[in-house]
C-alpha cells in the first residue's frame, strides 16, 4: 500500500483544496491515470496515480489540505479485474484490425473541419411535434396546443413529472418568470469562498490601499483594425491556423508604447524602481473558478500569429482549469477585455506588482467628427490604471496615446514608426 500526498506546487503555498475525485474508492487505476483535481490559491492542478492499484480515498472533496497530507492510498499488490483486463486485450485486437487505420485519417479531417465555420439551418418543429413527447395531462395538452405555449416554460406538478391544467395557466399568468422559481421566495446559500477567489479577493483590496491608482481615457477608432481583419481572416487562418482577433493588434501596440515610456513598464520594490527591457504581458481571462491571469512571456519579440496562438493556448488552459502555476507568474503590464462582457467603460485595477493595467471595451458605433465632417465609426474607450507613485500623469497620458495611434494606424505595427517618416528621417 503507497500513500498518495499533497505535492509541493510553490514556495509560498502551503495548503490546498480537494476539489473532486475523478476516481472512486475502489476504483482500479492505472499508473500515471488522473485521480483528483486540487485547487490552491493561484491554480488547479491534478493529481496522477504514483503506481497502478486499487484506489482507497482518504481526503474528502471539499476538505482543506496541508502540502505532505495523505490524500489517498493505492493497493499496488491488487490484482487487476478481469474486465478489464479483457477489454484491454479487445482494444489490442482492435487496433489490429484494417479499419482501424483509418481512424487517423477520421481525427485528421476533424481537426481541419474544426476550422472552417459552417452554419447549419434551423429547423423549427412543430408545436405539435415538440409536445408530442411531454408528459401532460389530455386538457393541459389541449391549452399548450391552443395557446403555443413552450413546454419547457412550464414548471410540472403532477406525480412523475406531469404537467397539470393549473400548471399551464400558471406559466400563461406569469410569462417570463423562470421556471421552479417559487413566488416571493427569500431562500439563502451559504457557499465556502475558494482559495483562488480568497487570492483574488486579497490581492484587489491590496492594490487599492497600496498603490496611488489613477486612470486616464481615450477612445480609438477600430475602423482600421477592422478593415484588416476583414481583408485578411480567411488568409491569416489558413496559414496560421488560428483566428485574427483584436488581442493581437492590443498587444503589439502596448509593447511598442511600452518601450516608449519604459516607466509604465516598472514597478516598485522597496526604495527602488525596477525596470524591465522585456515585455511580459498578463491577460486577464475569466475561468469558471475565478479570475486568472496567465503570462504571454516577451510578446514584443512575437508575431501576430505567435501571439494569437499563445492567447488562444492559455485562454483554454484557463477555461479547462489546466494553468500551470509558472504561467501566471511575473507579467509587466496587464491587458483586460472588459468588452467581451457587454462593458463600454471600465476602471480596471492594477495587477500588483505591475504599475500598469490597460482595459479594453466594447466596440461601439458612434459619431465622430472627420475632416469636419460628422461620420459614424466604431469606436471603442480604453482606460489606463496606474501606479501614480512611479508612473507620471504625461507618462501615462503619451503611453495611451501612443496605442490609439498604432491601432488607427496598424501599418506602423509592422516595426512601430510611421514608415514615410522613417523614410525621411524625421
Amino acid at each position: 500500500m503507497i500513500d498518495i500526498k499533497v505535492p509541493t506546487v510553490g514556495e509560498s503555498i502551503s495548503e490546498v483544496t480537494l476539489v473532486k475525485w475523478l476516481k472512486n474508492d475502489g476504483d482500479y487505476v492505472e499508473r500515471d491515470e488522473v485521480i483528483a483535481e486540487l485547487e490552491s490559491e493561484k491554480a488547479t492542478f491534478e493529481v496522477n496515480a504514483e503506481q497502478a492499484g486499487v484506489l482507497k480515498t482518504v481526503g474528502h472533496e471539499g476538505d482543506t489540505l496541508n502540502i505532505g497530507d495523505v490524500l489517498g492510498k493505492i493497493d499496488e499488490s491488487a490484482e487487476k479485474p478481469v474486465k478489464a483486463k479483457s477489454a484491454e486485450k479487445g482494444n489490442g485486437m482492435m487496433n489490429k484490425e484494417p479499419g482501424a487505420k483509418n481512424k487517423e485519417q477520421e481525427a485528421s479531417q476533424t481537426k481541419s473541419e474544426e476550422h472552417i465555420d459552417v452554419k447549419k439551418p434551423v429547423v423549427q418543429k412543430p408545436l405539435a411535434e415538440t409536445t408530442a413527447d411531454v408528459k401532460a395531462t389530455p386538457v393541459a395538452s389541449a391549452i399548450i396546443a391552443d395557446k403555443k405555449v413552450n413546454p419547457s416554460s412550464i414548471t410540472p406538478s403532477g406525480i412523475g413529472g406531469k404537467i397539470l391544467k393549473d400548471d399551464v395557466l400558471e406559466a400563461l399568468t406569469h410569462p417570463g418568470r423562470k421556471p421552479g422559481l417559487e413566488l416571493f421566495s427569500r431562500t439563502e446559500k451559504s457557499e465556502k469562498m475558494s482559495n483562488l477567489r480568497k487570492t483574488v479577493s486579497r490581492r484587489l483590496v491590496e492594490a487599492k490601499n497600496t498603490t496611488a491608482m489613477l486612470t486616464t481615457f481615450n477612445e480609438v477608432n477600430m475602423q482600421p483594425v477592422m478593415d484588416i481583419r476583414a481583408k485578411y481572416k480567411d488568409k491569416f487562418k489558413e496559414i496560421h491556423g488560428v483566428n485574427l482577433g483584436f488581442m493581437s493588434f492590443f498587444t503589439k501596440a502596448c509593447c511598442y508604447a511600452l518601450q516608449e515610456w519604459p516607466a509604465v513598464n516598472s514597478y516598485i520594490d522597496g526604495d527602488s524602481i525596477i525596470s524591465h527591457n522585456y515585455c511580459d504581458i498578463s491577460i486577464a481571462v475569466s475561468a469558471p473558478k475565478g479570475l486568472v491571469v496567465p503570462v504571454i512571456r516577451n510578446a514584443e519579440s512575437l508575431s501576430m500569429a505567435d501571439i494569437e496562438n499563445k492567447v488562444l493556448e492559455l485562454a483554454t488552459k484557463a477555461r479547462e482549469n489546466k494553468l500551470a502555476l509558472e504561467e501566471m507568474q511575473g507579467g509587466t503590464f496587464t491587458i483586460t477585455n472588459g468588452g467581451v462582457f457587454g462593458s463600454l467603460m471600465s476602471t480596471p485595477i492594477i495587477n500588483i506588482p505591475q504599475s500598469a493595467i490597460l482595459g479594453m471595451h466594447k466596440i461601439e458605433e458612434r459619431p465622430v467628427v472627420v475632416d469636419k465632417q460628422i461620420v459614424i465609426r466604431p469606436m471603442m474607450y480604453v482606460a489606463l490604471s496606474y501606479d501614480h507613485r512611479i508612473i507620471d500623469g504625461r507618462e501615462s497620458v503619451s503611453f495611451l496615446v501612443r496605442v490609439k495611434e498604432l491601432l488607427e494606424n496598424p501599418d506602423q505595427l509592422l516595426f512601430g514608426k510611421d514608415p514615410v517618416k522613417t523614410l525621411l528621417d524625421l
